[in-house]
């Protein structure tokens, strides 16, 4: 949102192709003058024929509305709209590359085997004549780059999509005993189990404290837990399930410690936004999380699918109270400097001109 208007602001037309509604709000979308057109899309797995079908609906909607420049976000929009962006020749693109996920995580035949038969889609589409792709971390662009997709003149480096730091106002510590959140999809990806696993622990140990499972399922992806999941993890009772959680500011707000102990991240905007909310964090030496804190002045960094460390982590904060509020100090101060949304906004505006200037 804070990109398309500031791109509006400047002067642009903004049509969105959207795959699926989700949380957005498309009233709220039309109210700020951005047109709007629905493109059917499968999130998941792939189907050929349905995506056949997507590549057509995209290759129509390029076709009608002729744009300048296509901003392409996640896989299967990069992808596609890369492939269709050459063939129907739009003159700029900038494809958002928002973290690798599952399949660069598992190492499984099938995992493996779809990279494969991704390589030469990957190289298609990120080989327009005037492009920029963006990546969150480091991690994520020596990937693409070893894997032989990426040309390095075409990188640009972001971290994240930025955060409002206004919203997040609030920097004092809630009353009470600590708090540990948890705030993303509720996928195995995300380290949920590990989450759960590690409140068990310390609170088996007799440790007060209260544990904040924020987030929805996401049937649609392999790895999110289902609702008989879900259940399981309630009656065992050592989390309390809050669900789709929107008010994010008042969540963190509500707690001491943020926790994200997922496998591989882009840029995780819910560890950007514990840190504008001068909250400590706790995450794991993965892509994208050890790239959102800065390891023991920020947050603590612990092996990833390792719930015993994790709970070692944790506890750790909920006994040093003094260490954990400067650490969200630290947080809010990194946030000021690195996170602050106007300057990823502008980052993104400057990218948009540059290929503008190139194709004239």
């Amino acid at each position: 949102m804070p990109i398309a208007e500031a791109a509006q602001a400047e002067g642009f037309d903004i049509v969105i192709g959207y795959g699926e509604a989700g949380t957005a709000d498309l009233k709220l979308l039309k109210q700020k003058g951005f047109s709007l057109k629905h493109i059917p899309m499968q999130r998941g797995n792939i189907n050929l024929f349905k995506d056949l079908i997507t590549l057509l609906k995209i290759w129509f909607f390029f076709r009608r509305e002729k744009p300048d420049i296509v901003h392409l976000v996640t896989i299967k929009p990069y992808l596609y709209g890369g492939i269709v962006s050459r063939l129907t020749s739009v003159p700029c693109l900038v494809s958002a590359v928002s973290g690798l996920g599952t399949l660069f995580i598992s190492d499984n035949f099938k995992s493996k085997f779809l990279r494969f038969f991704l390589f030469p889609i990957y190289k298609f589409a990120f080989n327009h004549s005037n492009q920029k792709i963006i990546v969150q971390n480091k991690d994520d662009y020596k990937l693409l780059e070893e894997w032989g997709v990426l040309n390095i003149n075409k990188v640009k480096l972001l971290k994240g999509s930025g955060v409002k730091l206004q919203n997040f106002v609030n920097f004092n510590e809630p009353d009470g005993i600590p708090t540990i959140c948890f705030a993303a999809r509720l996928l195995r990806d995300k380290g949920v189990y590990e989450f759960v696993n590690a409140a068990r622990f310390l609170k088996e140990k007799g440790i007060k404290a209260r544990f904040l499972l924020a987030g929805d399922l996401d049937i649609s992806n392999p790895t999110s837990l289902n609702h008989e999941d879900l259940n399981i993890i309630k009656n065992d009772g050592y989390v309390e399930i809050l669900g789709f959680y929107k008010d994010i500011p008042k969540l963190y707000n509500n707690s001491h410690i943020v926790c994200l102990p997922s496998y591989r991240e882009g840029l995780p905007k819910g560890l950007l936004e514990a840190a504008a909310a001068s909250r400590a964090i706790v995450t794991t030496d993965v892509p994208g999380c050890r790239d959102a804190i800065i390891p023991n002045k920020t947050g603590l960094i612990v092996p990833v699918k390792n719930s015993k460390k994790l709970a070692n982590a944790i506890h750790w904060l909920i006994n040093h109270p003094k260490e954990r509020i400067a650490m969200g100090k630290a947080g809010r101060e990194l946030a000021e400097k690195e996170f602050i949304v106007e300057k990823i906004v502008q980052h993104h505006l400057d990218i948009y001109k540059d290929l503008i200037k190139k194709k004239l």
